[in-house]
């Protein structure tokens, strides 16, 4: 998670723009964030960006661009 906070904001956008690599960043960006700090919000993250996979990570790039973290992650 701490990973790609430090990113710039265009290496953010452009990873989480392109189908299959924004599932596999979410995925990636969430379990660490997961193994870092347990908690229910990083939890639910994990689990809606494996279930629900590409949709989510369309979200997360707006939530990116408005508030500069992804959805369920501080």
């Amino acid at each position: 998670m701490k990973w790609f906070n430090r990113q710039s904001r265009l290496l953010q956008i452009i990873l989480l723009l392109i189908p299959g690599v924004n599932w596999i960043t979410e995925i990636i960006v969430r379990l660490t964030g997961l193994l870092q700090k347990p908690s229910l919000r990083n939890l639910l993250g994990f689990i809606i960006a494996v279930l629900v996979g590409f949709a989510f990570g369309w979200v997360d790039l707006i939530w990116v661009l408005l508030f500069n973290h992804l959805i369920l992650c501080k």
